[in-house]
């Protein structure tokens, strides 16, 4: 069975229970600690085995085995999709069937990383995700006061539509939030624009 590592938390000692999300559920399991065990880090996509008896109180997690990709060793990519797994874990947090959407989303986000700025990738995932949400809004009318927009719209969390007086963030061409809404890309954007969509990503999904 394969997945990505959404959180690893300390049990007792130094074992630690961990969630993974595979494509059809996300799964907990404990983990025993070992020295000879291979590393589980939060992002990593991991192939393994669950394995339940009826002295445990959850599955076991067994014979792991990294899966790779070329950019795992990059720092700065591999923290923007830490981030990134973070904020989608405490998103799923509650939910134990989300469907293959979010698997399939990372294993896509995954092996296209190393194209281009990580946090580009990580926007547009944000964007796909609202859009199969259906938390995805036309930039028509103010969240806030319902007003309709004008010629500078600014994005709060979710990347809800606002006016730039009606909120605390960073605002931008009505042209460049119908664009970015449109085609769930960043490359209209310059970098200085996907750092404030970054920045507000980081406030939570």
């Amino acid at each position: 069975m394969q997945g990505f590592i959404l959180n690893v938390r300390k049990a007792k000692n130094e074992d630690t229970i961990v969630t993974i999300l595979t494509e059809k559920k996300i799964k907990t399991l404990y983990r025993f600690y070992g020295a000879r065990h291979p590393i589980v880090t939060t992002g990593y996509k991991i192939d393994f085995e669950s394995e339940q008896d009826s002295y445990q109180f959850m599955p076991r997690l067994r014979h792991v085995i990294h899966l790779g990709y070329p950019w795992i060793k990059e720092t700065d990519r591999l923290q923007v999709w830490q981030y990134f797994i973070a904020l989608l874990f405490e998103h799923l947090r509650d939910i134990e069937l989300p469907g293959p959407f979010y698997f399939e989303l990372l294993e896509r986000q995954a092996s296209i990383w190393h194209l281009q700025n990580p946090k580009r990738s990580a926007v547009e995932a944000y964007l796909a995700i609202l859009a199969h949400e259906g938390r995805l809004h036309e930039p028509e009318t103010c969240f806030a006061c319902g007003g309709r927009l004008e010629e500078r719209i600014s994005l709060i969390r979710a990347y809800l539509p606002a006016h730039p007086r009606c909120t605390i963030a960073r605002s931008y061409p009505a042209e460049t939030v119908h664009t970015l809404i449109e085609t769930k890309k960043t490359i209209h954007l310059d970098d200085r624009d996907v750092e404030g969509l970054w920045l507000t990503l980081l406030e939570g999904m």
